[in-house]
């Protein structure tokens, strides 16, 4: 037969099945369905789903949604109110909850043990010894201290005891306050800080910085040097210098505010010049060229060519500075400059382990570092996974 020479070599298609031949068909359709959806969809739909296949990024994201939904309503989700004191109970280290009664059945509802006081008769520090005698079922939405929230007052908390049963997760202080409740109320003052401060510093870095590069001459001198006199200060002596100069009778709610400006009017001036740097690059590009020489207003420049060039650095440096602020806020308040009693921050408390001896008797008050530690971490997987997803030459 014709065309049957053992020797003629046959095409590709004919030496694969028909089942390898359909796969490699939908494969092609897949990739062409793909492209044109890619093709299709807006700026922020492909920083969306460039994101959600980063899974530290996302993962970052949801503990920071997590942490944000538990702290800003506080007073519902905390077991107890701020100042709350357990008097029968300073210094209890943390009680977690117990799936296996005491009789060794298990039990879905966790339950909390009463605490006896006792002497240690080598040390003859007081110590609490759970009593299997005394137990407290866990609920959910359980009636406490009444509070206040934008407006609302109940006396509803999203978990607790009830009677006479005390839940100290993460212990309690020196004064007896509930730790998990302090931390809760604390994390909404550092994180605000952080979240506030950042806004502001950015937005004045940013547009500080590319009407410096693009305007250029006197006024790009000016800024540079303004910009050089404040990163020649060393950090926390500008910080403790700054906060001095709050004067000691304002409110808490002041010296919140004070802080927040003071951190972000010394946190500009590093992204105003990585800023200035990068429009002067890209205002010469060919394609900014192109705009000006067809009309484009220095507004249209800036906001359609210039500034979705640097969004990628943008929101790094934006998901950095946050934990940055969080630091300088708990730095300050640690040194006992920054937020005051009685509004609680973590690094007001922080301050109860100054002393040595209360940081080797009571470890349990360093739990507020844990949940810093969490919170920076989150930031700096989101800002990784953001940067990505916006960077159009990102190998992921």
């Amino acid at each position: 037969m014709a065309g049957s020479d053992p020797l003629t070599p046959l095409p590709p298609e004919a030496e694969r099945s028909p089942i390898e031949m359909a796969e490699t068909e939908g494969r092609t359709e897949d990739a062409g369905t793909t492209a044109k959806a890619t093709a299709q969809a807006s700026y922020l739909g492909l920083m969306w789903w460039r994101f959600k296949r980063n899974r530290l990024g996302v993962l970052g994201s949801l503990a920071l949604l997590v942490i944000y939904a538990v702290v800003l309503p506080a007073e519902f989700v905390a077991p107890y109110a701020l100042n709350q004191r357990h008097e029968a109970y300073l210094g209890v280290p943390p009680q977690p909850p117990r799936f296996i009664t005491p009789d060794g059945r298990f039990t879905l509802r966790p339950i909390m043990l009463g605490l006896k006081p006792e002497r240690d008769p080598v040390t003859l520090r007081r110590r609490f010894i759970p009593d299997p005698e005394q137990r407290y079922p866990i609920r959910l939405l359980v009636r406490g201290a009444p509070w206040t929230l934008l407006g609302i007052e109940s006396d509803i908390h999203l978990f607790g005891v009830e009677g006479q049963g005390r839940m100290l997760l993460l212990g309690t202080d020196l004064q007896g306050r509930d730790m998990l409740s302090q931390i809760l109320y604390g994390g909404r003052i550092s994180l605000t800080v952080g979240m506030v401060g950042v806004a502001i510093s950015m937005l004045l870095g940013t547009l500080i910085g590319l009407a410096s590069g693009y305007i250029g001459g006197r006024f790009d001198d000016f800024v540079q040097r303004t910009v050089e006199v404040l990163v020649s200060f060393p950090s926390i002596p500008l910080w403790i210098a700054l906060s001095a100069a709050i004067p000691p009778e304002w409110s808490s709610i002041r010296v919140f505010f004070a802080i927040t400006v003071i951190l972000s009017l010394i946190g500009w001036g590093s992204l105003a010049r990585v800023v200035r740097g990068m429009t002067l690059s890209l205002k010469n590009e060919d394609f900014v060229q192109a705009s000006r020489m067809n009309g484009g207003t220095t507004w249209w420049i800036i906001t359609r060519h210039m500034f979705p060039g640097m969004l990628s650095y943008i929101i790094v440096r934006v998901t950095l500075a946050i934990p940055g602020m969080i630091l300088g806020e708990t730095a300050l308040s640690f040194l006992g400059l920054g937020i005051q009693p009685p509004m609680v921050s973590w690094g007001v408390l922080l301050q109860q382990v100054q002393n040595i001896s209360a940081l080797a008797h009571q470890p349990w008050l360093m739990a507020p570092v844990l949940f810093l530690v969490i919170t920076v971490l989150a930031f700096n997987f989101t800002g990784d996974g953001l940067r990505d997803a916006a960077d159009p030459f990102s190998s992921r």
